[in-house]
């Protein structure tokens, strides 16, 4: 929109520098360090791999630096103290980027919850299943330091403490590892978690990232809210648009249900335009930062309108929780333990 500057892009990748560069005449650097020393930025977004997102974001948050931090924030309750902590103590803005808050269906979820329309929240279920070339093409450098619940579990825990408006307290679950063992991949295919919130609510969340390639989308994923006056189904792989085409002159035709609302691309007077929910959540991080730069908003004013660093913390005890309590066969993990 011109109306921010990008000013630098950090990759370890060669390859991938040469192509950033290519493709938005953006200067590129080899690490986090050398872009904000040079660029002295307003804001960055950190899209590392989860168990590098720490370091990096805590520095440029006492660097006085704005931060949006990719979901999960950190696989650990200490990573998130910290950065929680940097951006308290330097008064910047911490966002997570929690995208599926901004789903038009979820949204309405939400406000329909909130409304009172279902009743009161008296449990649900969520699922959330990829195909296997989530981590074995997409991230064969990384996927044993994560799991299904890690890399897609935590959009629902999210998505469900937002709708709920209360903290977890406690979680059981199991996990199968079998599949991706099998091809060299040393985590999980799947774990089915039980998340339960005060008076008795709870909440079942399936995860997986093992279904097989031939599954006619990307993720098969809803979520169900059930309450003493009625309920909501929100299916986000089905939303009304199925069918069976080629994906190209000489392929062979397949299923397909295509979610529209996730990412979209065009042109509007020749600027290239992005829309969707997963660019919405971006958006918003972008607008927060204009307004705190420009000092016409203040981090009180943007209190409970984003996913916070809080949030993001809760949302990690969850998982936490959830591995840990795999690991010992379902027993119940409080989070105030954690």
């Amino acid at each position: 929109m011109g109306d921010i500057e990008f000013v630098g892009v950090a990759d370890l990748s060669a390859d991938i520098r040469l192509e950033r560069a290519a493709s938005y005449g953006i200067a590129t650097f080899e690490s986090a360090e050398q872009l904000i020393e040079t660029t002295r930025p307003d804001a960055v977004t950190v899209a590392t791999p989860d168990h590098l997102h720490r370091d990096i974001v805590v520095d440029c948050l006492e660097q006085g630096i704005h931060v949006l931090v990719e979901k999960p924030m950190d696989v650990k309750v200490a990573g998130c103290r910290a950065m929680v902590a940097a951006a308290k103590d330097n008064e910047r803005l911490l966002q997570v980027d929690f995208m599926k808050r901004q789903d038009l269906y979820h949204l309405e979820l939400k406000r329909v919850v909130d409304a009172g329309s279902v009743g009161d929240v008296q449990y649900g279920y969520a699922w959330m299943e990829d195909r296997i070339e989530v981590p074995r093409d997409w991230l064969p450098g990384w996927a044993s330091s994560s799991s299904p619940a890690w890399f897609v579990g935590v959009h629902y825990y999210d998505l469900i403490r937002w709708l709920v408006g209360r903290d977890a307290v406690a979680v059981t679950a199991t996990g199968v590892a079998n599949k991706l063992k099998s091809l060299g991949i040393d985590t999980y295919d799947s774990i089915q978690a039980k998340i339960m919130f005060p008076d008795g609510v709870s909440f079942t969340v399936d995860t997986a990232w093992h279904i097989p390639d031939g599954n006619e989308a990307v993720v098969n994923q809803g979520i169900k809210v059930v309450g003493s006056d009625g309920w909501l189904t929100v299916d986000s792989q089905d939303r009304g648009t199925r069918g069976c085409v080629k994906p190209s002159p000489d392929a062979p035709a397949g299923m397909i249900t295509p979610n529209l609302g996730f990412f979209k691309e065009g042109a509007e007077a020749g600027i290239p335009r992005y829309w969707g929910y997963s660019i919405d959540a971006i958006e918003t991080f972008v607008t927060n930062v204009q307004g705190l730069v420009s000092g016409t908003t203040t981090l009180s004013d943007l209190d409970g309108t984003y996913p916070s660093g809080v949030d993001g913390m809760e949302v990690t005890k969850i998982a936490v929780a959830v591995h840990e309590s795999v690991a010992r066969s379902g027993e119940i993990i409080e989070l105030s333990s954690l």
